[in-house]
């Protein structure tokens, strides 16, 4: 909602759609952080508002495994974010990626970058 709103977000945001937070497999937000990406945000349905009934469930253990993993290999966990943000909250959404976008900016790049050919 927020691009067909034209709210404004940063433009170094790229969205990846998938059908349920659920889905994501952990697998692909490494992928992303080894290719260069100095974050990701995963945003997902409200608790108890999982079309698919526990989807938003399971990636809370996901993304909180996940973070446990970088930061026994001493990467930044708080460089991963998981926020609950339904379709129809554009203008959160777009507050939520200005704010994730300037946390990482103060972070710096990521230290993965350029290190896999990026």
């Amino acid at each position: 909602l927020a691009g067909t709103s034209r709210l404004q977000y940063p433009p170094n945001v790229r969205i990846i759609r998938l059908m349920c937070s659920g889905a994501l497999d952990p697998a692909y937000v490494l992928k992303a952080l080894l290719e260069g990406a100095d974050g990701v945000f995963i945003g997902g349905c409200h608790p108890g508002d999982c079309h698919y009934q526990n989807g938003n469930y399971k990636a809370r253990r996901r993304v909180a495994l996940l973070k446990k993993i970088l930061e026994q290999t001493g990467f930044d966990p708080d460089r991963v974010w998981l926020r609950w943000i339904s379709a129809s909250e554009g203008r959160l959404f777009a507050q939520t990626m200005t704010e994730m976008v300037a946390a990482i900016r103060a972070k710096g790049p990521s230290p993965l970058r350029g290190q896999w050919g990026t």
